[in-house]
């Protein structure tokens, strides 16, 4: 572990003796962010994390001990030095049992007030990022719930807010995407003449008045009034101009705090695709299936052997520790020069690119020389390609076949043939994943990080090499084929349980 003295850091300097208060510890980029503070900012005064009590823990600390602190994460700290880990996890850990969408997160207002008196600096990280999310609890969690953050940082003396978002913000927007407010592709909405934030009020009014005619229509928490949310989140992020609710409702909470924090210190971090580590604190650590990894999981498991996909488009992945490093040279940098408002991007394409063919190509390749080494994710090598293909076609093709496939399922239902059709399987499986990531895998932009670049620069070379953020780092051939699978394969996936059936086992199993 790094010694305060051994380097001039500028961040960690700025975090010395400083409380910052952090959401959404219990995802991925949370993790990683209170992994890489607890080793490489020892300086740190305390960080206040705010957890949702839930049914298994309905203590935030006994949350904290079971689902964040026991993560894979923190192993490395664990070994090289225990006695400090668990140090500042009992002193300078503070849980905070709350919810991030109810007013005052749901703490008395002493409460409130004393975690406002505590806190120097606020990083917000929670989200929902289900892409089909419901349309209410989408606007409850990414854009209602910044009232709240704005709300303590008012209390706190207008702390620095910082607002870890997602580049994909820009929606249907294409082209060249740099660090600024993103003007929406579709439907015009009312913009502040001099601050240049938009008003969403208005909108999200709107949207409010359709959920709740819904709620009228349809029963209370039934399945008809969930996929009509959903619907509704579509259409209207469509006719906005966003592919998802989840870009959508992101968007409008920026817009949300470009205008409460006017005048204030406020910092928009996006990140593109979030994905396993690159080397800190450990190559390669990922925690659940990501976007990019649903689609390899589907092909490693033979379910989709065609996918609509672009692939001379430049796909933008960052690994979750270059994310991290950019939250916290954002957090340094609100504190030393406050009063404020940035937008920094975290992203690849526009400084170290890779298309999406050669993405595809770098997978397949180690999938078949080196299927074996991944018996969570491949159960054999690959017999088929990836064959990445025109959406148009990919549309065409699956119309095709959907008719006969559910026709041939309704026979076999009525022959009392139950078990199932994995053709049919696959389809399904297919057009979900199209559904939802076919946006990601036809990118039509590049995302620029020029000025997330400067502030590296501005931090110094120290800082640049204590927390680095240069997409140039990554060697994607290395990256994907020796680290992100071995990842996967590692702390993402759990071993496969296979049956061994004896002969007699086997006779009765045909038999039935």
């Amino acid at each position: 572990m790094t010694k305060a003295n051994e380097y001039p850091s500028k961040t960690r300097s700025a975090l010395a003796g400083k409380h910052v208060l952090i959401t959404g510890t219990t995802g991925f980029v949370g993790k990683v962010l209170l992994e890489k503070i607890m080793r490489d900012v020892p300086e740190i005064g305390g960080v206040h994390l705010l957890i949702r009590p839930s049914q298994k823990y309905p203590q935030a600390t006994d949350r904290f001990t079971h689902e964040i602190a026991s993560s894979s994460i923190f192993d490395l700290l664990k070994q090289e030095s225990p006695a400090y880990f668990e140090d500042f996890c009992h002193n300078r850990v503070h849980c905070v049992a709350g919810e991030v969408t109810e007013p005052l997160f749901g703490l008395t207002e002493e409460k409130f007030k004393d975690l406002a008196s505590r806190v120097d600096v606020i990083i917000n990280s929670a989200a929902s990022v289900n892409f089909r999310e419901e349309l209410d609890q989408a606007l409850l969690i990414n854009t209602l719930s910044l009232n709240q953050i704005m709300s303590l940082a008012r209390a706190a003396g207008d702390i620095p807010v910082v607002q870890v978002s997602t580049c994909y913000v820009n929606g249907y927007n294409q082209g060249d995407m740099r660090e600024e407010n993103v003007v929406p592709a579709g439907r015009a909405i009312p913009r502040h003449s001099t601050q240049g934030y938009f008003l969403v009020e208005e909108v999200i009014a709107r949207l409010q008045r359709k959920i709740s005619r819904l709620r009228q229509k349809y029963p209370a928490d039934s399945k008809e009034l969930k996929q009509k949310l959903i619907e509704l989140g579509i259409e209207e992020s469509n006719r906005y101009g966003w592919n998802d609710t989840y870009t959508f409702t992101k968007w409008m909470g920026e817009q949300l705090l470009m205008k409460g924090l006017a005048g204030k210190t406020l910092t928009i971090l996006r990140p593109s695709i979030v994905e396993s580590t690159l080397k800190s604190p450990v190559p390669g650590w990922i925690e659940g299936v990501k976007v990019a990894d649903a689609i390899i999981l589907a092909y490693a498991r033979e379910k989709v052997t065609f996918f609509p996909a672009k692939t001379s488009g430049v796909i933008d992945v960052i690994p979750a520790d270059l994310v991290a490093n950019g939250i916290l040279l954002s957090a340094a940098e609100a504190l030393l020069q406050p009063g404020q408002h940035r937008i920094y991007q975290c992203c690849s394409s526009g400084s170290q690119p890779i298309k999406l063919g050669d993405f595809i190509s770098h997978i397949q390749q180690e999938a078949l020389e080196n299927w074996n080494k991944y018996d969570r994710l491949f159960y054999r090598r690959p017999q088929r390609p990836f064959i990445p293909v025109d959406r148009t076609l990919f549309n065409a093709v699956m119309g095709a076949a959907r008719l006969p496939l559910r026709g041939l399922n309704m026979a076999r239902d009525l022959l009392g043939l139950k078990d199932p059709m994995p053709l049919l399987d696959n389809f399904e499986t297919a057009m979900n994943l199209a559904t939802i990531f076919s946006f990601y895998t036809a990118p039509s932009y590049i995302f620029h990080n020029t000025k997330l670049m400067a502030l590296a620069e501005r931090m110094g070379e120290t800082d640049r090499e204590l927390f680095p953020v240069d997409a140039r780092a990554i060697n994607w051939k290395q990256y994907l084929r020796e680290i992100h699978l071995a990842g996967l394969q590692k702390y993402a996936l759990k071993p496969r349980k296979v049956y061994q059936l004896d002969a007699n086992s086997r006779r009765k199993q045909r038999a039935a």
